[in-house]
């Protein structure tokens, strides 16, 4: 799970929630049913189904997708290439492998497929990896600009619906706060779950397509039958010189 995630989702609906003093009165059915049904059929619009579904189910990698550092990726290629080098390619068959996209790899190793193969292969993967952020991640961009305009809608008809029953004096507070609630749902939607979803996709799509591709070069190594002493330090140059400090301290 990813805990950033998590604490940062419940303490923004926590510190909204604490500055009401009354909760009750800031729910409205048909201004949710105008801000989030109406923002999801607008979404729909402009993509389809699948694209939509699709990005939900991204979503989740928000949530339960930590994704591994570089540095321990280094370690445990280098491990599995020292026993390749001392035992074979086959040994490698029985390894706990909790990375997906490494144990695919791995077992391509072990498989004897020829080096292009791999490269063609592990590529076409992480391109269709990183389509998949990305599209999530326009969706739920697209999403975020689209809720702020359904409450503004929404506002609007509250409002029309206020004017029209200017002559009782006692309707205009309550139906004017039911117009607002609106504006600030549609606030909501957008800046505490549509736009933070988008920049997180677009930001793990980068990290683990970075991670990718380091395992990619790490496997090849192993393929090509390079001395393990040196793959640490070839690796290395994929990491930030705040994680390479970190991979020299752990070995």
């Amino acid at each position: 799970m990813d805990i950033a995630t998590i604490v940062g989702l419940l303490a923004a609906f926590g510190l909204i929630i604490s500055a009401m003093s009354d909760p009750a009165a800031f729910v409205d059915v048909p201004s949710v049913l105008i801000v989030v049904a109406g923002s999801i059929a607008v979404v729909l619009f402009r993509s389809s189904l699948g694209e939509f579904l699709g990005a939900i189910g991204v979503m989740g990698k928000c949530f339960k997708n930590k994704l591994e550092p570089g540095e321990d990726l280094i370690i445990q290629i280098t491990e599995l290439a020292n026993i390749a080098r001392k035992d074979g390619m086959i040994a490698l068959e029985g390894q706990e492998i909790a990375n997906p996209f490494l144990a695919k790899a791995i077992g391509m190793l072990v498989d004897g497929t020829e080096a292009d193969m791999i490269r063609k292969s592990l590529e076409q993967d992480i391109d269709s990896t990183k389509l998949r952020h990305k599209q999530g991640a326009a969706i739920f961009s697209a999403w975020g600009e689209i809720a702020p305009a359904m409450g503004m809608i929404g506002t609007l008809v509250g409002l029309v619906q206020m004017l029209g029953n200017m002559s009782d004096p006692k309707s205009i507070g309550p139906a004017m706060a039911v117009a607002l609630l609106t504006t600030m749902y549609g606030a909501i939607l957008a800046n505490v779950i549509c736009l933070p979803v988008a920049m997180k996709l677009g930001s793990q799509a980068d990290i683990e397509a970075a991670n990718n591709n380091l395992i990619l070069e790490g496997v090849l190594f192993i393929q090509s039958g390079g001395n393990p002493r040196i793959l640490t330090d070839y690796l290395a140059s994929f990491l930030a010189p705040k994680a390479r400090g970190k991979l020299e301290a752990a070995a």
